[in-house]
């Protein structure tokens, strides 16, 4: 006798055929640091363990997940077809376990960054993340100087700099790309229109010899200085005054993206010069709040969805 399944015993079935979920677990961790280093401390293993996991899944999916490197490990087309999907239902289940608990409660997590990319970047994409995690309260706290994460004032923080901080967890967000910007009226268009228009500059609270400063910039181009600067206290207002068409600016056109992708600035000519990436930095218990993990994977699928100065003005 035939026995026919309906759809909701087939789909148990194959329900049932799902790999180990702790190794499903061990991968998106992985997949999410870029480090069974990093993934073994968020699930109190070892990182052995860690790779002794992943490699059972690999062996049980028949495909390879991750290329294994000295340092760093990276996702295989196969791990990143499969990390999305593991990402957003981790994130769905921790959800769902929150919400049922009777003393269930908007969680609260403090995010600290510079006040140039509060206002640049992240203020215009809070309401995305009031959307997709409306059980996160994010309060922000702006300063050029860097809190102490282990002092519990901020939880997570967004910082400009060569990363590896000190005792510290650290991802990088943003890479940064320093050029002159302008108001497309200004009608600067080579070199020479730097003569009649003022240079915009801004004042760095750290520097080094790399600095991507105006001085550096014209030492890379091969041309002699032009004195004449507008000078501000911080970015911010620079950019807002190359948008004013006060001047040309030297900016990150990571802060400076959604104005050039709009025809509000233009990026009139090169060189670019490279600055320091901005990093997500957390303490190492952090990776044990759900909320801050939450947050942290928005802040990297925001900076991942940015187009590149170059696509923005194509």
């Amino acid at each position: 006798m035939m026995i026919s399944h309906s759809s909701g015993e087939q789909n148990s079935s194959r329900a049932r055929q799902l790999p180990p979920l702790t190794a499903l677990r061990a991968f998106e961790a992985a997949a999410r640091h870029l480090s069974f280093k990093h993934a073994a401390a968020e699930l109190s293993l070892t990182a052995t363990a860690i790779s002794h996991q992943i490699r059972q899944l690999e062996d049980r999916l028949g495909v390879q997940l991750f290329v294994r490197g000295t340092r760093r490990v990276d996702l295989t087309p196969a791990g990143q077809s499969l990390f999305p999907a593991l990402r957003e239902g981790f994130d769905a289940m921790t959800r769902a376990v929150q919400a049922v608990r009777p003393d269930a409660r908007p969680r609260t997590v403090v995010l600290s960054t510079t006040m140039a990319f509060a206002s640049r970047w992240l203020m215009p994409r809070l309401a995305r993340l009031a959307t997709s995690r409306p059980d996160i309260v994010l309060h922000l706290h702006t300063s050029d100087e860097p809190v102490d994460l282990h002092s519990g004032s901020a939880h997570l923080a967004i910082r400009y700099g060569p990363g590896h901080y000190h005792g510290l967890n650290d991802a990088p967000l943003l890479p940064s790309r320093f050029a002159p910007v302008c108001a497309p009226g200004l009608g600067v268009r080579s070199l020479e229109d730097l003569e009649r228009v003022p240079l915009i500059g801004f004042e760095w609270f750290r520097r080094d010899s790399m600095t991507p400063d105006w001085a550096l910039w014209f030492e890379r181009a091969r041309r002699a200085s032009v004195p004449r600067q507008l000078q501000f206290s911080d970015e911010v207002h620079a950019i807002q005054a190359a948008i004013a068409g006060q001047g040309i600016a030297l900016v990150n056109l990571a802060l400076t993206a959604e104005e050039l992708g709009a025809g509000l600035l233009c990026q009139p000519f090169g060189p670019e010069l490279s600055g320091h990436p901005f990093h997500l930095v957390w303490p190492e218990a952090g990776d044990m709040d759900p909320a801050l993990v939450e947050v942290r994977n928005w802040l990297l699928d925001e900076a991942a969805s940015v187009p590149t100065a170059a696509a923005s003005q194509s």
